[in-house]
């Protein structure tokens, strides 16, 4: 073989190693860190879903996910920087945002179009309706995204809450006492609370639920929300995520019964009959509301996003001005209307 055939040879199988080299790079996956608010149960199936099925991947994106204990853990990752996108409670974080204005995460996405705030009794403790809490006892876990609504929910009600015993108690053991007889009632997210203490041999009709948003309580819930320096400069991959998630949250909806395998395949305790009653349950009252029915996934109606801030200044007093509806949500993430009509 000649010296210039060689050179040639050599010179096609170079180029050809580079477009390889470079192709590879084309189709890198750019890591995402994304926290739960709380373990791996049914309502954590959109997110599931969505890896699952290779939707993030198909955005070029790696995502891992993690869960966390409770409504506030979210917030303190995203704002110290240590993940990139979570879910929680827009109300924990409008405070958190008051409380720490050098970090301001917004929300992106609303996902409990109607929170799953509630308090759960027992009937036969003597709880079926708000005013019944008073002389009783109420567990509540200090971090609960439920008790964070307390004040709100007693001043809504006309309830004496000096006549209300609160006893500080950790998630774990929550649903535990209340089976016991050892609280009359407990704070919590609707389907978790409710599909626990069925699960502990509760019976049904025994088990009261007063879901807040019924009790005028007038608030959104759960949102994904996002470091702001990650969505500065990786704006482009903050939507890829939010398309990817409305897909995982549309198959969800669609196939709740698959879609709860997803969930169940990271948790080595949980039952499916009871993660699929609490899916189902979170789509039905948290999820698929009328407003969403009619306006789609993911947006907030800023009006009503302004009245629920003014309604958590009745009860906490905010140190910097009051927010905005824009300041807590950012709405420029969102896929297309079209794309997000059910």
């Amino acid at each position: 073989m000649s010296a210039v055939a060689v050179i040639r040879r050599t010179g096609l199988l170079a180029a050809a190693l580079g477009t390889l080299v470079l192709g590879g790079a084309a189709h890198a996956q750019t890591p995402v860190k994304f926290t739960l608010d709380w373990k791996f149960e049914g309502p954590a199936a959109p997110f599931t879903v969505a890896i699952d099925k290779g939707y993030f991947k198909a955005e070029g994106l790696d995502v891992t996910i993690d869960t966390a204990g409770g409504s506030l853990e979210p917030l303190n990752r995203l704002a110290s920087g240590t993940y990139d996108i979570g879910f929680g409670d827009i109300n924990s974080l409008i405070k958190f945002r008051d409380a720490n204005p050098g970090t301001p995460i917004k929300a992106i996405f609303m996902v409990y179009n109607k929170p799953p705030f509630s308090i759960v009794g027992r009937k036969s403790r003597g709880v079926t309706k708000p005013k019944d809490l008073e002389g009783k006892k109420l567990g509540a876990p200090a971090p609960d995204g439920a008790y964070a609504q307390w004040k709100i929910f007693t001043q809504a009600n006309g309830i004496d809450a000096s006549k209300v015993t609160i006893e500080n108690v950790g998630f774990p053991v929550r649903e535990p006492m209340l089976a016991a007889g050892q609280v009359d009632a407990i704070t919590g997210f609707s389907f978790s609370s409710y599909i626990n203490l069925k699960d502990r041999g509760v019976p049904a009709d025994d088990i009261t639920v007063l879901l807040m948003a019924d009790y005028g309580v007038n608030l959104y819930g759960n949102a994904i929300i996002v470091n702001p320096k990650f969505a500065a400069e990786k704006p482009e991959v903050v939507k890829k995520f939010l398309a990817a998630f409305l897909k995982g949250l549309k198959e969800t909806v669609k196939s709740p019964d698959t879609a709860v395998d997803s969930v169940i395949k990271r948790n080595d305790v949980a039952k499916k009959p009871v993660e699929l009653e609490r899916l189902k349950m979170a789509l039905k009252d948290n999820i698929v509301t009328p407003e969403v029915k009619a306006n789609g996934y993911g947006g907030v109606d800023a009006a009503r996003l302004d009245k629920s801030i003014d309604q958590i200044a009745l009860t906490y007093e905010f140190k910097n001005p009051k927010p905005k509806a824009t300041d807590v949500f950012d709405a420029s993430f969102l896929p297309s209307a079209a794309d997000r009509k059910m």
